[in-house]
């Protein structure tokens, strides 16, 4: 064994081996974690339902990925957004930050654009006076409210103003959104969802500790 200035030189190889391999696995964690941060930015991220206000859409239970590229990511820390591909549409069911709570996010359907006018007749959606269509829809109480401080299901006419959505769960008599904390401003938005990757019930548990998958959703498109 051949020795150098006191070092043994199979002894340095090895420890210049060590520091390649140190430096090559550190340089992958490295690119992995910048990717990962990338596509969660710019490109897809993943969500989970908590709540019944999209139901029968989406359940409780559901993930799902959310396309963000689409109406433009926005660029973190320096803001702004990405240039998008197309514009929000009534019908997309979109994720973006709770106005009242920046901490949360919420998923509702888009019901109106800008420039366009909602009204709530009973329950009945009109945009621009013509009766919306909405095979989609829930309603769970078959009361129908008309106290003006309730907008649940009488609301508007109003105009949705520039930059901004109306905002609607699918499950209407049981949703949080547009008609009581007003439109949504577009520097809100996340994302579109896209589909379900993993569904469960939290409701039924197998063995009284796992919830069960819901097998039938999971690759479900959404819309």
């Amino acid at each position: 064994m051949a020795r150098q200035n006191g070092i043994t030189v199979n002894g340095a190889a090895s420890v210049r081996r060590a520091k390649s391999t140190a430096r090559e696995y550190g340089e992958a964690l490295f690119l992995a974690i910048l990717l990962t941060f990338f596509i969660r930015s710019f490109i897809i991220q993943a969500f989970r339902i908590p709540t019944g206000s999209m139901e029968a859409t989406l359940e409780v239970g559901d993930f799902l990925f959310v396309n963000k590229f689409l109406y433009g990511a926005k660029i973190p820390w320096l803001g702004g957004h990405l240039p998008s591909i197309r514009d929000p549409q009534p019908g997309d069911i979109i994720v973006f930050r709770y106005p009242r709570d920046m901490t949360k996010d919420f998923i509702k359907r888009c019901i109106a654009v800008e420039g366009q006018t909602i009204e709530i007749r009973n329950k009945k959606v009109y945009i621009d006076g013509v009766l919306r269509e909405e095979p989609y829809t829930k309603f769970t109480d078959r009361v129908t409210r008309h106290d003006r401080r309730d907008p649940r299901d009488n609301f508007g006419p109003e105009r949705v103003p520039p930059g901004h959505l109306f905002m609607m769960g699918d499950n209407r008599d049981n949703s949080h959104d547009s008609r009581y904390w007003g439109f949504l401003s577009r520097d809100l938005i996340k994302g579109k969802a896209m589909f379900i990757y993993w569904s469960w019930d939290p409701q039924h548990k197998l063995a009284n500790l796992v919830p069960t998958p819901r097998w039938t959703r999971i690759g479900h498109l959404i819309h």
